[in-house]
């Protein structure tokens, strides 16, 4: 054990003591993981060092993914923490299914399976409901000759590959991330296996009460990211009218009465909600400080209230490279008006 990760274990949280999400399975999920995005700006073996460190500080909850490029450098740190007495079933490990493997979703399933270094998953998760590819680090303008929208048939064949995978036993629950309300009624009207949780970007400034309230409704737990603003998102995916939360003023001054850096308040604010905040950082006082707030005295009633009034509808990752015709803007992603965007 590195010196690091030592003085992790020596200050960090019992697993034991972390708040849980019971699933509809039964099963249960730490209510907190650790984001492992950020190819962009660190390195790989950065991000598999991040996840030991976390692991012995005591996350359990770790969200990965095949684009991120990191997963065959994660792997070895899975085998580290375990090798280092934590017992596989003690762990919460979540991959994602890409946008140019929706027809492949076994042949991804098991490559993410192999580079972890695991024999299953926890949660695999449907990554955009749409199967349009474009290469890692392309700008926004950037569209794929062969983009196609979203269209149910065609989600329906992957999500049927993917209760195969439930059914092989290779994955223990499925899920999806990046969808909306008019796509996931008929997702639940069509399904064999439900989604088990939904990953959609969640932060104080962009609250989404609306899909919050529905996956609830429906037994599926909301799993948030960028839950403190991602001030470190590429630049590509910055646009001028982006607000920031760990500067809002409500939030700062709850910080400074609680000792605490402004994004503390964001994990804090999202676990107290209800939905399961995947922080990323490689910053042991980060990611250490981001898992002792959910254990430490509970925000206050007028504190959530103030919070759950700084709504801006602000969305941050508008997703524009998956656009499929031209003059479109990034709202037809996310079927505004209440209906599927028409091809």
């Amino acid at each position: 054990m590195s010196d690091e990760n030592r003085t992790a274990a020596l200050d960090g949280v019992n697993p034991g003591l972390v708040p849980q999400r019971f699933l509809y399975t039964g099963a249960r999920m730490p209510a907190i993981g650790l984001g492992t995005f950020g190819s962009d700006h660190v390195t790989a073996d950065e991000i598999a060092e991040a996840v030991k460190g976390a692991a012995a500080a005591g996350y359990r909850h770790f969200d990965c993914a095949s684009v991120y490029c990191n997963e065959d450098r994660i792997g070895p740190a899975f085998k580290a923490i375990m090798d280092g007495g934590v017992a596989r079933e003690e762990l919460w490990v979540v991959s994602k299914l890409w946008n140019d493997k929706h027809d492949d979703v076994l042949g991804s399933c098991q490559k993410s399976l192999a580079d972890l270094g695991l024999d299953y998953l926890d949660m695999y998760l449907v990554h955009w409901p749409f199967p349009n590819f474009h290469p890692p680090g392309c700008s926004v303008e950037s569209r794929s000759p062969d983009a196609k929208p979203y269209i149910h048939e065609s989600f329906m064949r992957t999500w049927r590959q993917m209760e195969a995978l439930v059914e092989a036993g290779l994955v223990r629950h499925i899920g999806t991330s990046n969808m909306t309300v008019p796509k996931l009624k008929l997702l639940l009207r069509d399904c064999r296996i439900k989604p088990a949780i939904n990953e959609m970007e969640l932060h104080p400034h962009f609250q989404q009460q609306e899909l919050f309230d529905f996956v609830r409704a429906n037994g599926i737990e909301p799993v948030g990211y960028c839950p403190v603003g991602s001030p470190g998102r590429p630049e590509r995916d910055r646009t001028p009218d982006d607000t920031v939360d760990i500067e809002d003023p409500v939030i700062l001054k709850i910080a400074q009465r609680l000792g605490v850096h402004p994004a503390v308040v964001c994990v804090k604010w999202a676990v107290q909600r209800g939905q399961t905040p995947i922080p990323f950082s490689v910053k042991r006082r980060n990611y250490l400080a981001n898992l002792q707030c959910t254990v430490s005295e509970p925000l206050t009633a007028t504190d959530m209230q103030a919070i759950a009034g700084l709504e801006k509808n602000c969305r941050l990752i508008k997703g524009q490279v998956f656009l499929w015709k031209d003059g479109q803007t990034w709202e037809a992603l996310w079927d505004v008006d209440g209906e599927i965007t028409p091809p």
